[in-house]
């Protein structure tokens, strides 16, 4: 069983970026939760791998793996399995992000390994389509971000709104525990709440919080706007 996660999420994939590694990844993971504290909004944050004991041993907020690969441990070289995540303090992992797609076989494995784990999952799709065949693999989350709109600072709950009200209905339909999120393009507070207004979870951010001027107000303005 899962660690049970409140939503809705605010979950802040930190991807390669230098402003999230190391030293900075860990003061950006102080920011999101003094951002918790204040307004009891969950923020949730994906480090490098390197990074999430860092992080799970400094803070007490959920983190995320990027990736984790369809293994069970043994002569894997630079691979990452879901015991490792676990042992290093982590609740959960990114899985089938549009920078590291995986196929429908190996997401089914992926899932299947982390359940037997106890970590959460949280599944990137790009449309309806590809929503509904991943909702059938029971991930806990699915997060719909088309591509074309990553890092562009153009919401897709603005831009592409029908591609999230018509993932949520196709998702719905063949699993309805699964929750969804909305990602690709959020930097404000206003993009969080027109994302929960469609019917999401919450939302699946990268460089609209890493490579902010200021880390801090964007969270907080983004955690404020989840709740109203």
């Amino acid at each position: 069983m899962a660690t049970a996660i409140s939503v809705p999420i605010i979950l802040v994939n930190f991807k390669a970026y230098l402003e999230g590694t190391g030293e900075n990844g860990l003061s950006l993971a102080k920011v999101a939760e003094r951002v918790w504290m204040e307004t009891g909004v969950t923020i949730g944050v994906a480090p490098p791998p390197p990074d999430i004991r860092l992080l799970t041993s400094s803070t007490r907020i959920p983190v995320f793996a990027q990736h984790m690969d369809a293994i069970i441990p043994g002569s894997h070289t630079g691979r990452v399995t879901a015991e490792a995540i676990k042992e290093a303090g982590a609740v959960g992992t990114l899985l089938n992000h549009s920078e590291y797609r995986l196929q429908i076989a190996e997401i089914q494995t992926c899932v299947e390994r982390a359940k037997q784990e106890g970590l959460i999952t949280v599944l990137c799709t790009n449309n309806p389509t590809v929503s509904s065949a991943c909702a059938a693999v029971g991930p806990d989350f699915i997060a719909i971000e088309p591509p074309e709109l990553i890092g562009t600072g153009i919401p897709v709950s603005k831009a592409k709104p029908e591609v999230i009200t018509r993932s949520i209905e196709s998702v719905r339909k063949v699993n309805p525990s699964v929750q969804v999120l909305c990602g690709a393009g959020i930097s404000k507070g206003e993009d969080v709440k027109a994302a929960i207004r469609l019917g999401t979870s919450g939302v699946l951010l990268a460089s609209g919080v890493v490579k902010a001027k200021d880390p801090e107000a964007v969270l907080l303005e983004m955690a404020i706007n989840a709740k109203s």
